[in-house]
């Protein structure tokens, strides 16, 4: 299997491990490699350990393995928590002040982890120290670099002319990139280009960190490189390639896909997109000294967040809102009144681990059948699941577009894996991008005619007009209403009203390509058929391909609009094949249960996982390979992560 080179730093949250990794992944981009990444943090502002997972290969890659190369660690608890995932042969950068750390006393590491680990540490005669640790592990194969740290950073200071040591110590993060890439015989010169685009409006900032990467990348040279035999080849590459998270991709989708409004309350997995948006809310157009921009509103609380976006769809913005589970608890009345007065917005759902607070900073697939059914009573939405990071970009586009069409909310579900990952890729088809805003009718047609915004129509989909446009007069209310607006509660308009909102599902089912709802992979008459959604579908893919290679017949249909479900497309697939297995990140397999209970097609074999860590390729494999070997149990649930 392609496993490419696979590169982790750790370190206390504050520490700047995210930096180091950003460095890393532009610095492999920048030579012609492609990189997936990978970040987790604890749900607290500093202090508790977080971690960034790299994975860097020729070929592009699309998650993560079980396996680790190289281990970046900023403290002793990185090493402590990660050990068992370095391969042999594979390599420690470990600071040489921690060697007498002692392991059971490092005050971060919860109690949970340090009963198990200290079971791991008595089974094997490992000592107290992390010196012992280490030492254990050079005995199976992994090589350790004890770097002395604050030595390199005392020659730093002195080339500054910096007295206090403290003001530099977080340079760490840079001296261990140099370190890093100084074991791998990287081209030095890519590593300074990709610190100079990530610290480029501080040139003082540069400058430092320039001298604390020539310094480290030298003293690996100098002292390790002979030592450690994996190298990162660079590769000529002629394509324009990007490197984004999903939360970027979402927010560029949304300002190159017309959003002029994004509302928002601070929540995590998703306040990372507005701030983005924000960043960029400024936009040139082709007309010289012409602009125009993205009103970008943080809110007082997720109600105010959806009624504002819903005031800004009225008054023609493309506009929208973005959030996690809680929030989107508060956003549910709000929903219920668009889908009552049919009104084109979008909310971008970035799931995480549930329930109520939950895991504010891990991930899950739990709010599937949420965004399905949220609201009281019955009205029509779409729910929309990307699957990596280049469907985030593509989605948020359609989104808006299925939106204004059929004039209804749509909740475009991502997760907290795609919206935490990195990932290069060749850029995205601008060209590609259509705006598509349903019938709007101005001033001059709706001259002489008597304006019934509800108005019954064969596709459920009534004309409408933007809030201020003269004639247009027309009312909206929380109450049932008849093709004006006014309240009514006779039973034969709610019977009318209600079927022709419901009329817009079947309008999608009919007008939205197959394409636009399903992905396919592998044989199309497979004996053997994965379903899943959202961000497992990087893991099954490339495991898929692997089984491919070794002679098993598989398919994997990634179900991309789960609602309204494309029903009998997903019959016709699944019935053709002797195994369906259901793989979700969720303790029930939503999913699946929804497919039964559309289709009838029942699932054969589940592959769940909940503990708050994607999906990697490594375990789908395994977990797959189990099924189609005939050794699995109905149901596997996989556990991976730390």
């Amino acid at each position: 299997m392609e496993k490419g080179f696979n590169w982790m730093a750790g370190g206390p949250q504050g520490s700047g491990v995210d930096t180091a990794a950003n460095i890393f992944g532009r610095a492999c981009g920048y030579g012609g490699l492609y990189v997936y990444g990978r970040r987790e943090y604890h749900s607290n502002i500093k202090g508790l350990h977080s971690y960034f997972h790299l994975r860097v290969s020729s070929n592009e890659v699309s998650a993560n393995v079980n396996d680790v190369d190289m281990l970046a660690a900023f403290d002793a608890e990185t090493v402590v928590r990660h050990i068992s995932e370095i391969v042999p042969n594979g390599g420690i950068i470990v600071d040489q002040n921690q060697l007498d750390t002692k392991i059971l006393e490092i005050p971060t590491l919860p109690i949970e982890f340090k009963s198990i680990f200290q079971e791991f540490m008595k089974e094997n005669g490992i000592g107290t120290r992390l010196a012992d640790l280490l030492e254990y592990v050079r005995n199976k194969g992994i090589h350790v670099f004890e770097v002395p740290y604050m030595e390199l950073l005392k020659q730093i200071a002195s080339k500054l002319n910096i007295r206090e040591l403290n003001k530099i110590t977080r340079m760490i993060n840079v001296l261990t990139i140099g370190i890093s890439f100084g074991l791998l015989g990287y081209d030095i010169g890519l590593v300074e280009k990709a610190i100079k685009d990530i610290f480029g409006e501080k040139p003082k900032i540069v400058e430092m960190n320039l001298l604390a990467l020539e310094v480290a990348y030298d003293y690996a040279k100098n002292n390790f490189s002979k030592d450690f035999s994996y190298r990162l080849p660079e590769r000529v590459v002629k394509e324009e390639r990007i490197f984004l998270s999903g939360n970027q991709a979402v927010a560029i989708g949304k300002i190159l896909g017309g959003c002029r409004v994004q509302t928002y309350y601070p929540i995590t997995p998703a306040a990372d997109e507005s701030e983005y948006i924000e960043a960029h809310e400024v936009l040139s157009t082709k007309i010289p000294g012409v602009e125009v921009g993205v009103v970008v509103i943080q809110t007082e609380d997720e109600i105010a967040a959806i009624n504002m976006a819903l005031g800004a769809a009225l008054a023609g913005a493309r506009a929208s809102t973005s959030t996690s589970g809680p929030g989107f608890s508060l956003m549910v009345e709000g929903l219920s009144w668009a889908g009552n007065n049919e009104v084109p917005v979008v909310i971008t759902y970035y799931q995480r681990g549930a329930p109520s607070t939950g895991l504010p900073t891990r991930h899950g697939q739990d709010d599937l059948r949420f965004a399905v059914h949220a609201g009281h009573g019955e009205f029509p939405r779409i729910v929309l699941a990307s699957g990596d990071i280049r469907e985030c970009f593509y989605d948020a586009v359609n989104a808006f577009n299925y939106a204004e069409r059929f004039q209804l909310p749509v909740i475009h579900l991502i997760d907290k894996a795609l919206a935490n990952s990195s990932q290069t890729f060749p850029v995205f088809d601008i060209s590609s991008i259509k705006i598509h805003r349903g019938e709007i009718l101005d001033e001059k047609m709706l001259d002489g005619i008597e304006y019934k915004r509800f108005a019954f129509t064969d596709s459920g989909v009534s004309p409408r007009v933007l809030l201020g446009t003269k004639n247009g007069v027309h009312w909206y209310t929380g109450d049932e209403h008849n093709e004006y607006g006014h309240i009514s509660e006779e039973p034969h308009n709610r019977t009318k009203m209600m079927e022709k909102r419901m009329k817009k599902l079947e309008a999608v089912n009919r007008e939205v390509p197959i394409t636009e709802k399903i992905n396919f992979f592998g044989e199309p008459n497979a004996k053997n058929m994965i379903v899943s959604w959202g961000s497992t579908k990087g893991a099954i893919v490339e495991a898929l391909n692997e089984l491919s290679r070794e002679g098993y017949s598989v398919g994997f249909l990634q179900v991309r609009m789960v609602h309204p479900l494309p029903r009998e497309y997903i019959k016709e697939t699944l019935e053709k094949a002797e195994r369906v297995i259901d793989i979700e990140m969720n303790y029930s397999g939503q999913l699946g249960g929804i497919i039964t209970e559309k289709t009838g097609v029942l699932m054969d074999f589940q592959i769940v996982k909940y503990n708050g860590r994607p999906m990697t390729t490594t375990e789908v494999y395994n977990a797959l390979k189990l099924v189609l070997d005939g050794r699995a149990p109905k149901r596997q649930v996989l556990t991976y992560g730390t």
